[in-house]
């Protein structure tokens, strides 16, 4: 927990959800104990779409779809998200939760592992979520980046790992995140910022096509 308990349940008193499915999403994470971003997350990324009149987005590590589907309800009618995932199970109940919401025909589910899939994208994208295995979090970087257009902007998630990522570490998982928020800093054509918000969210803004 990066903070404190009361505030989080604050937060999350001021952050209803959106949609019925939304809810029944949030049931369905409860009960397999499976991490979702939640709604003050969820509501985060809502208001950049709308904010940044965000089109088309990738999402790399989709799960059953319950952030693909806080994003889809912000995007116009002809807006897309591209969601690559790993395990065929999470991608059917994704679609079947889309069909019930009628938001079938703003995703588009990629069954595969996003450090195979990313490379193999030719479409250049106005947002990309990143929660795939925190391992891997630090060769995703460069697979995602092409496929971000100039002015773009790249969500990661758990950057801050319970605040696993402001102490030293052997931990596997906790240094590839922490490796991955200084290669944020390095990178000079992106403007990354953190934010403490709920695991940690970074903010990185693309600025130009080069680094």
């Amino acid at each position: 927990m990066i903070v404190h308990p009361d505030v989080e349940r604050y937060l999350d008193s001021l952050s209803p959800v959106y949609h019925e499915v939304l809810r029944e999403m949030e049931a369905e994470g409860r009960q397999r104990n499976f991490p979702i971003i939640g709604p003050q997350v969820g509501r985060f990324l809502f208001g950049l779409i709308k904010f940044g009149q965000v089109q088309t987005v990738l999402e790399c590590g989709a799960g059953f779809g319950y952030s693909a589907m806080w994003m889809a309800l912000a995007l116009p009618e002809n807006g897309r998200i591209d969601c690559i995932e790993y395990r065929p199970e999470n991608i059917e109940q994704g679609q079947a939760y889309f069909q019930k919401a009628g938001m079938a025909p703003k995703v588009n589910f990629i069954q595969g592992d996003a450090m195979t899939v990313l490379p193999a994208l030719t479409h250049s994208y106005d947002m990309a979520l990143n929660d795939i295995d925190k391992e891997l979090y630090p060769d995703s970087l460069p697979l995602i980046l092409p496929r971000l257009r100039v002015g773009g902007i790249l969500i990661t998630d758990n950057v801050l790992w319970k605040g696993e990522t402001a102490r030293p570490t052997k931990d596997q998982r906790t240094g590839a995140i922490q490796k991955f928020n200084q290669l944020l800093l390095d990178q000079k054509n992106l403007w990354s910022s953190f934010i403490p918000l709920r695991d940690g969210l970074a903010l990185s803004v693309k600025l130009s096509k080069t680094s």
